[in-house]
């Protein structure tokens, strides 16, 4: 058990992938930031859009 605990330490390929893990992730919350902001802006957008329509029934 020892042994395989050694390897895994001096691994350098588990570094790797938690480094593209860590990577990933990161990019994966800066999307969801963005979009979350753009949604909000849209949907401001759109209400803005909204108040400024006249109905063609009045």
């Amino acid at each position: 058990m020892l042994h395989f605990l050694t390897l895994l330490a001096r691994s350098k390929r588990g570094a790797t992938a938690i480094e593209y893990g860590l990577i990933v992730a990161l990019i994966g919350i800066t999307i969801i930031v963005a979009m979350s902001s753009m949604a909000s802006n849209t949907i401001a957008m759109w209400g803005f859009v909204e108040t400024k329509i006249v109905p063609q029934d009045e």
